[in-house]
């Protein structure tokens, strides 16, 4: 018994010293560093393997794959948005938006475009609809990138569609993350590949688990057509995103169509992302007309609308995405309207969402009235009922479950993506977000939200008083570890 005790003892004081050697030793968030000091003590043994692999830093060499990736297609957007459109709408908010557009842009890689028509989707249905005819209607080039995308009824109707598309000589690419896809094996994605498409895995999905890397996820959603039609936004390939799961209802998310300029910088996007996770087999994509053509107006149907398109990841060293957002949220004069499925900010991003609402902003944030998962859901009713005793009111959309990530600023400002309001997206994922300068567009994200209201329920202090005790322990709980969620 004795000998026991003492190799137990020796083991926690073991512990507690590489807790302290491997949760110091890297540059992280506070918050952060004290979640995974909390995880490594409290569970000896464990606490080290779950770090290993959730809790490391990506890869040196998955850095520099990602950052050694050149922009192939820059040169010939700048030369596209060199010339902007003839007549400027009245529509047109860039001007004033000049603060946040030189911050995204102070490295010249995310130029404000002006040359597109922007259509705004927020139901499965109408969206694969035009999704899928879009794809029947490419002329020579398809680059998808997802993080899910389903061996399900609507991924085999997209996988199919694009298959025929490749026998039909058109150049294919389809890049995935492959934790997001679950049942999507290698054999599945093999049909395409015998058609003449080409299929990857990203980078930080090769080798998940033997490389100890499965906490980086490629989350960004991207469809590029010809070079000159694009989609972002929320949602995935998978029967769940058409509502046919029972377990989240109907999906409510939102994905933009765009024509025009912005495709470009979301076909480079894909060609970097492309390049860098290729393997020994696959060719690197190179610079061509086909993927990059010279768009003018008459490409354009009757589009003006000025977008900025801006990509993030674990791959910079400052939280550009995050940061950016926060400056265009400070803009907000009378209202900061946000949708997202998960309400789990940092310290500098509550702190602004309190600031701005205590300067007299109309600060609503919407979310799920279900969760995915349940810790995640937990994290975000105890940051809802926090902001609510900040005089931000809590939207919970009640009709099915709220995936959608999106703002709206003012009648000036307003973003779609792939970001969710969480430490994951900030630091964690590989996201991208669309950011338009547009009063008419802002109006159609403003008037989508309001009609999202008519399905929502107002968070109140005395809704909060009558949570019970456990429920408010698995809060408090959930909300300690949510830097590491």
């Amino acid at each position: 018994m004795i000998l026991l005790h003492d190799i137990w003892r020796i083991i926690l004081i073991t512990n507690t010293i590489l807790a302290f050697y491997i949760v110091f030793h890297r540059r992280r968030s506070v918050s952060t560093t004290w979640a995974w000091l909390i995880i490594l003590i409290v569970l000896p043994i464990l606490g080290l393997i779950l770090y290993a692999f959730f809790g490391r830093g990506i890869s040196q060499e998955n850095l520099f794959a990602i950052n050694r990736q050149k922009h192939l297609g820059l040169r010939n957007v700048q030369k596209t948005i060199a010339q902007p459109p003839k007549k400027t709408r009245p529509s047109d908010t860039s001007n004033k938006g000049k603060i946040a557009i030189k911050f995204f842009n102070k490295n010249e890689d995310t130029p404000l475009t002006k040359n597109n028509h922007v259509t705004l989707f927020n139901d499965g249905k109408e969206m694969f609809k035009a999704l899928l005819r879009d794809i029947q209607n490419a002329k020579e080039t398809i680059n998808i990138e997802f993080y899910t995308f389903y061996n399900d009824e609507i991924g085999n109707k997209v996988l199919n569609l694009l298959i025929k598309k490749a026998k039909e000589g058109l150049d294919i690419h389809l890049l995935y993350d492959a934790w997001g896809s679950m049942g999507a094996t290698t054999s599945w994605f093999n049909q395409l590949r015998k058609a003449g498409g080409q299929v990857l895995p990203f980078i930080t999905s090769r080798n998940m688990i033997t490389r100890y890397r499965i906490n980086y996820h490629l989350h960004r959603k991207i469809v590029v057509i010809d070079g000159e039609i694009s989609w972002t936004g929320g949602f995935n390939i998978g029967d769940q995103y058409l509502g046919k799961k029972k377990k989240f209802g109907y999906w409510r998310d939102s994905q933009v169509r765009m024509v025009g300029s912005s495709s470009l910088l979301l076909q480079e996007r894909f060609v970097m992302d492309w390049n860098a996770s290729i393997d020994k087999h696959t060719k690197v994509i190179t610079y061509n007309e086909r993927l990059f053509p010279n768009l003018d107006e008459t490409d354009i149907d009757n589009g003006d609308v000025p977008t900025q398109v801006i990509f993030d990841g674990p791959d910079r060293y400052d939280s550009y995405m995050r940061n950016g957002m926060m400056r265009l949220m400070l803009l907000a004069r009378k209202r900061l309207w946000i949708q997202t499925p998960y309400l789990i900010p940092d310290d500098a991003m509550f702190a602004a969402w309190q600031t701005i609402a205590s300067s007299g902003v109309d600060v609503r944030i919407m979310i799920p009235c279900k969760p995915d998962h349940p810790f995640i859901y937990r994290a975000t009713q105890w940051y809802a009922n926090e902001l609510t005793r900040s005089g931000v009111k809590i939207y919970i959309y009640n009709n099915g479950f709220l995936h959608s990530k999106t703002t709206v600023i003012d009648n000036l400002y307003s973003t779609v993506g792939s970001m969710n309001q969480d430490y994951r997206s900030y630091s964690l994922n590989f996201e991208d977000n669309v950011v338009f300068y547009d009063k008419k567009f802002n109006k159609k994200m403003a008037d989508s939200f309001e009609e999202d209201m008519k399905h929502s329920t107002l968070l109140t202090k005395e809704m909060i008083k009558k949570q019970g005790s456990w429920l408010r322990t698995k809060q408090s709980i959930s909300r300690m570890l949510s830097p590491i969620l």
